[in-house]
């Protein structure tokens, strides 16, 4: 199945790199292109597209604004943003994964990691990259003490689940998931999706988020 792509970057050159080296993949097909977050968002609503590589600093509505706004649209509920940015310990960056973005991939990417990213994020897993920033997020996510308001979250999980959760949170797939807690992968996917029902994540960024934001797993863990 071809993997639709809308490019958002308020620079021409950068837009058609990035077309290039997205259409260098067969089953990745760029579907629009858009200057600005606002037309992003516009375009999103007429052209079809699984996933937004949304670059953060743009003019009238920016990569974050954006963001938010396709969250936010029930029509848009199948659309996967992924952040391209300079600078990956961008605050800006935080706010986007906050705000429902699937991840974020640095500028200086190889066309390989890109494509990875792409269909990562398409198949609704989290794309931290590189695997290291996930530490890096925690820091930013832990600056500020966990509120008992915002842990009570978890009380909706069952333990096992709460497991489930800490282990996405810290990097692993559904397979490594089961092979620890001693589950089959259909297992683990099924713990999974309760947990983000339950804690109305929108997909594995968004548990990641949460498991931080609310101490379940620490910077280091």
């Amino acid at each position: 199945m071809t993997i639709r792509v809308l490019i958002a970057d308020d620079q021409a050159l950068i837009r058609t790199g990035l077309r290039g080296i997205v259409e260098s993949a067969d089953d990745l097909d760029v579907v629009a292109e858009a200057a600005t977050g606002r037309e992003a968002v516009d375009l999103l609503r007429t052209t079809p597209a699984d996933v937004v590589l949304m670059d953060i600093r743009m003019p009238e509505v920016d990569g974050l604004q954006a963001t938010r706004q396709i969250v936010a649209d029930d029509a848009l509920a199948g659309v996967r943003v992924l952040i391209l940015t300079t600078f990956e310990l961008d605050e800006y960056v935080l706010q986007a994964l906050r705000a429902g973005a699937s991840g974020f991939l640095g500028k200086g990417a190889t066309p390989t990691d890109l494509h990875n990213a792409i269909r990562t994020v398409a198949n609704g897993e989290a794309l931290l990259s590189p695997k290291a920033t996930q530490t890096l997020i925690a820091r930013f996510l832990t600056t500020s003490a966990t509120e008992p308001s915002t842990a009570a979250v978890l009380d909706a999980l069952t333990d096992r689940e709460r497991e489930v959760v800490t282990l996405v949170a810290l990097g692993l797939s559904n397979d490594e998931i089961g092979a620890r807690l001693h589950l089959s992968p259909a297992t683990a996917k099924t713990h999974v999706n309760r947990a983000m029902t339950k804690l109305g994540a929108r997909d594995r960024a968004q548990l990641v988020v949460i498991a931080y934001q609310t101490g379940l797993v620490r910077p280091g863990q």
